[in-house]
């Protein structure tokens, strides 16, 4: 169930941009952020093209430092395309995590370091097959990277140092990974706390440990899903019709299913504090969604909260940067500045 709000007041204005030294790549979640609690600073990571642009911003968006990585290759070799980067927060430490056509790279939060690097093994790839790695996400001491194969890298990282091995490979998906989603646990035990997503649209729900487990599949209807969220025992996930989803982790039913936007979904986010939900598409708008349980049926809920269109522009990225949802950023194809909003 879903409702639409009416006669409200605009939730969020505009704030000051942050200048980029080149527009974002027309690439799915193509922002990410972080933010510190022991640090007022804000910190952003854009794909262009064979790099990713770092920057860090003052709490006024203020341009503070830029710092450009690239994929590391062979004297004369052209870097490959970037596909996605994104920090993971895992309880212990903070990396950076680069993905590309070649291989993941991890750093130190700041991008100054690279503590680790995987080459993406083309032996199981047909020749008229483009290796990739996409999808990055934390799942306690181990970060997850899909790739072109449909498999789900799940690499163990030490409290400190550079010993990071590759734990285990995870089948459940035929196609490409677009996405992959976690949530904490708190030590529940059989909690769903990760979730995949595919070119095909499938989604895989699973459950982190020593060896992950797969619990729930949910079938695709054709359509890719380029973005996924998990929140509270609820699958987020963001389809190429435009449709947002809403699914029970646990047994897969589908509760909302809310036509949000005219062309493809280019990401979505959540602010867990709060159960707020970012939607951005290609048709130019960002959603805001406010997610609930009925608690006398259990049945998901939903009610749209804000919308906004920036015009002219085909979004690629967008991200709370604050766990209440006080205020966002987007990035858009073409668009050589990180747009900014806050809660009025």
């Amino acid at each position: 169930m879903w409702r639409r709000s009416l006669g409200r007041e605009r939730m969020y204005r505009r704030e000051r941009s942050i200048p980029l030294r080149g527009s974002a790549a027309a690439l799915s979640n193509n922002l990410s952020v972080l933010q510190l609690p022991a640090s007022d600073l804000m910190h952003f990571g854009v794909v262009h093209g064979p790099s990713a642009q770092i920057l860090s911003s003052a709490p006024g968006g203020m341009p503070l430092a830029q710092r450009q990585l690239q994929v590391k290759v062979g004297v004369g070799v052209s870097p490959p395309l970037i596909t996605q980067v994104h920090w993971c927060v895992l309880p212990f430490r903070v990396l950076l995590v680069l993905t590309s056509h070649r291989r993941i790279q991890m750093y130190e939060s700041d991008g100054s370091l690279m503590v680790y690097w995987h080459a993406l093994d083309s032996g199981d790839a047909s020749s008229a097959q483009t290796l990739f790695a996409r999808g990055i996400a934390a799942s306690v001491h181990f970060i997850c990277v899909g790739t072109w194969s449909g498999r789900i890298l799940v690499f163990d990282i030490p409290a400190k140092g550079t010993n990071i091995v590759l734990n285990e490979e995870l089948a459940g998906h035929q196609t490409p990974i677009t996405d992959i989603a976690t949530e904490r646990a708190q030590g529940q035990d059989g909690v769903a706390d990760m979730v995949t997503a595919d070119d095909s649209g499938v989604l895989c729900v699973w459950r982190s440990g020593t060896v992950f487990t797969l619990l729930t599949r949910i079938p695709g209807f054709g359509v890719p899903c380029p973005s996924v969220q998990l929140w509270q025992g609820m699958v987020a996930a963001g389809y190429g019709n435009g449709q947002v989803r809403l699914y029970d982790a646990t047994t897969g039913a589908l509760h909302v299913q809310i036509s949000a936007h005219a062309r493809t979904i280019c990401a979505l986010d959540l602010a867990p504090e709060v159960g707020k939900l970012l939607s951005a598409a290609e048709d130019t708008f960002v959603h805001i969604w406010k997610l609930s349980r009925n608690p006398e049926s259990g049945s998901i809920e939903v009610e749209h909260c804000h919308g906004e269109c920036v015009s002219d522009t085909q979004l690629c990225g967008a991200r709370f940067c604050d766990p209440s949802g006080c205020s966002f950023a987007v990035t858009g194809y073409d668009l050589a500045e990180i747009l900014r909003f806050s809660s009025v």
